[in-house]
């Protein structure tokens, strides 16, 4: 498999030094469109200035930043009112879009939200996995004001950001009529990730905002690692809680340089455990993904390969675990990168799709043991809390054995 380059829903790279420009134009294939892989897609946009956002279309300035430091980071979630009245009551509707994952608040402007609401907000999308918002007039830097409020932003080493200057903090999604997503050149499986799991401290309650999108096609599908968990074996379960895995950024980093686009800092690995525990909701998820995810540390190599494959194809393939939106100009989306993954569809072309990203820095992961050494409480399943506060109770299997489930329809 080629080099790889993962930006937020896989967006493509375009080039943005006069010097790139020149270097990818003596390389450019004749075709007026070009196929491209939504992982490692190094050739040129489309001039179109007149466009109304031409100043947050892509760019990669060749710069250098620092390696990122360790920083404290504290969940707003914890400050939150559990019944989340001051968020809700300000909402014409809310509605759940499935039971696992996936909340839309209707009539609120993210504009207007107070702390105590953002607060709430952080504890609902905790919760929620992904919570969506639609007609929102917030401009993208009343978008980063609110992201700061969650947390330190992270700057993308190498996926491009916005035209205009002081936007180093904003990740550009951005496709148009220039290219045309190749099936030969990737997996859909590969398309899922949870961004820039890379980091020592991984993205927490991520926003994204859509300014320009086709009528239908280009929808965004999130999964739930809080429902992964819950779906496997108590053996598996604890299984997984004991395992470490590799997250890396040189694949992308390659794939960036191997399109003559200069990476901003240097790639790094982290080791975060396999299953990790939010650090509000108190719930266990699993924490791998396919996109940066290469191997488990401590086991075989064919182990880590088949325990691996079998939780990517969950991620992609158990749409028990899904929600799918469909986005418009001026929707927003909140997700929490430490317990969703997410992909998606390229489906649109040759319509343009663009959308900018803010992203808060979040804690280190936290396995079970961890979590349960440094709080004193014991870490949770999200189904058995949730059917708890239903008043249903299920007989609780043995830890390392299975039990028997069936479901008929």
């Amino acid at each position: 498999m080629a080099p790889v380059a993962i930006s937020e829903e896989s967006g493509n790279a375009t080039i943005g030094s006069a010097a790139e420009l020149k270097k990818a134009q003596a390389n450019k294939p004749t075709e007026e469109t070009q196929l491209f892989n939504p992982f490692f897609s190094p050739t040129v946009e489309t001039e179109n200035d007149d466009y109304q956002y031409a100043k947050y279309k892509p760019q990669f300035p060749v710069v250098e930043w620092e390696p990122l430091t360790d920083i404290e980071v504290t969940d707003r979630g914890h400050f939150a009112d559990p019944s989340k009245t001051a968020l809700f009551s300000a909402a014409q509707k809310v509605k759940h879009l499935t039971p696992t994952i996936g909340t839309e608040l209707v009539g609120i402007d993210l504009r207007q939200l107070t702390n105590p609401q953002k607060d709430e907000l952080a504890l609902l999308v905790a919760e929620r996995g992904v919570v969506f918002f639609r007609d929102q007039e917030l401009s993208i830097h009343e978008q980063l004001d609110v992201g700061r409020y969650f947390g330190p932003l992270h700057k993308h080493a190498s996926t491009p950001i916005p035209r205009e200057p002081g936007l180093e903090e904003v990740h550009v999604v951005y496709n148009d009529a220039a290219q045309r997503p190749d099936a030969s050149g990737f997996s859909k499986i590969e398309l899922w990730h949870s961004d820039v799991t890379y980091e020592v401290q991984p993205p927490s309650a991520t926003s994204l905002k859509v300014i320009t999108g086709p009528e239908y096609g280009g929808d965004t599908l999130w999964s739930s690692g809080y429902a992964l968990y819950s779906s496997l074996s108590p053996g598996m379960q604890v299984y997984l809680e004991g395992l470490t895995a590799l997250h890396s950024a040189v694949p992308q980093a390659d794939g960036y340089r191997a399109a003559g686009l200069h990476v901003r800092r240097e790639p790094v690995e982290s080791v975060h455990p396999v299953v990790r525990v939010h650090p509000v909701t108190g719930w266990k998820s699993v924490y791998v993904n396919p996109g940066f995810t290469l191997r488990i540390l401590g086991v075989p190599k064919p182990e880590s390969d088949t325990i691996l494959n079998f939780l990517f194809h969950q991620i992609a393939d158990n749409v028990d675990f899904h929600v799918r939106f469909h986005w418009e100009p001026n929707s927003v989306a909140f997700w929490d990168n430490r317990v969703v993954t997410h992909t998606a569809t390229f489906d649109f072309w040759p319509h343009t799709r663009h959308a900018l990203r803010v992203t808060p820095r979040g804690e280190k992961p936290e396995s079970v043991e961890d979590y349960e050494s440094r709080t004193g409480k014991v870490a949770k399943d999200r189904q058995i809390e949730i059917w708890k506060e239903q008043g249903v109770e299920i007989p609780q299997s043995k830890k390392g054995l299975s039990r028997a489930r069936g479901y008929n329809d």
